[in-house]
């Protein structure tokens, strides 16, 4: 049986490269062109050394112009591109994936009020389903195009969906998001924050207050739970000493008094049958709760709680690496669920330890 042909428009960054290392074993579907306009006629194992001697990392990049039909389509393009382009690449493949944040968020309003301007696609936002399968796997069963998802976003709403679910938060009482993430998250491009002396050992706040990935868990709460207005969620983000990885703690007030087994059915509920989420809360052993270090590599989102002594408030956890189950592992399992393949196909890699 044949694979599907996928094209990576934009291979060159972190996301590409990923995306180049779990499809190099995906069982059904190979990477067969991938386009770069700085490293035209180079090969993939030049910005992704990682690659050599692998198939994929012996794919020649071609200008975006030279890109010939095939069957799924992988944006990686820097925000904004996708809207811009979107009808030609649509004319090329009949299924795309996109991984920026173009079309993430359903409502136009909310989109300008994060991402300071207008879409410039209005009319494609709801062809594409947010590419998250914990929240949407129905729709992605069906589903052409699948969005991106944020790192952050992913995080957070991945600590917070049992709860929402269950109907355990006070809505009058606010969200806080604390996360700590890798340098990675900004992109392959250096900057002076990047800079190795300025960023090595830096624990440095940074977007404190409004960051865009809000808006991704906003829609998630209004999508489970029309009836809750406004709800009040603030994230803050802080660059620490990691490469890869994003560690969320998310804090909640409980609208009543509640047990650990409360949480824990709670958790259980909601991630009993999913693939790649493991609830991670044990008293014994060093990894008691979810850390990012031992899931480098790997689509696997770890998850758990801590309660305060009244049963009042809460403390939520999630650990990802923020490449993969934040961006181009999520992007090839919701491939998987529009394909009706295995979940997991392409995505066995556990991490890894030390």
């Amino acid at each position: 049986m044949s694979k599907l042909s996928c094209a990576i428009i934009g291979g060159t960054g972190y996301t590409g490269g990923e995306l180049l290392r779990i499809l190099n074993f995906h069982p059904h579907a190979e990477v067969t062109q991938i386009t770069s306009r700085s490293r035209m006629g180079e090969y993939a194992s030049v910005p992704h050394p990682n690659l050599r001697g692998a198939k994929h990392g012996e794919l020649q990049f071609i200008r975006p112009e030279d890109v010939k039909p095939c069957d799924v389509i992988f944006l990686c393009l820097p925000h904004g591109e996708a809207q811009t382009q979107i009808e030609r690449w649509a004319a090329l493949a009949p299924t795309i994936i996109d991984l920026s944040a173009d079309f993430r968020i359903r409502d136009l309003k909310a989109y300008e009020k994060w991402y300071g301007e207008a879409h410039k696609a209005p009319a494609w936002v709801d062809k594409f389903v947010y590419g998250l399968p914990e929240l949407t796997r129905a729709q992605l069963k069906t589903a052409q195009y699948a969005s991106g998802v944020g790192c952050n976003a992913t995080a957070t709403n991945l600590a917070l969906l049992p709860l929402v679910k269950a109907n355990l938060i006070d809505w009058n009482m606010p969200v806080i998001a604390d996360i700590k993430v890798g340098s990675s998250e900004s992109g392959a491009v250096g900057s002076d924050a990047s800079h190795h002396p300025e960023r090595s050992g830096a624990v440095r706040p940074y977007a404190p207050a409004g960051h865009r990935h809000t808006a991704e868990v906003e829609q998630m709460v209004a999508n489970i739970q029309p009836q809750t207005s406004n709800p009040k969620i603030h994230m803050t983000l802080t660059s620490i000493e990691m490469i890869r990885g994003a560690s969320a703690a998310v804090h909640v007030f409980l609208n009543k008094p509640a047990q650990d087994k409360d949480l824990w059915k709670a958790y259980r509920q909601a991630y009993k049958d999913e693939p790649f989420v493991r609830i991670v809360k044990t008293n014994t052993g060093i990894f008691r709760l979810p850390e990012p270090k031992i899931l480098a590599g790997s689509n696997w989102a770890d998850v758990g709680f801590a309660l305060s002594e009244d049963g009042r408030k809460a403390t939520l956890f999630c650990a990802i690496d923020n490449l993969v189950k934040g961006a181009a592992g999520s992007a090839v399992q919701c491939l998987n669920v529009m394909k009706g393949w295995d979940e997991r196909a392409g995505m066995e890699f556990t991490g890894l330890h030390p």
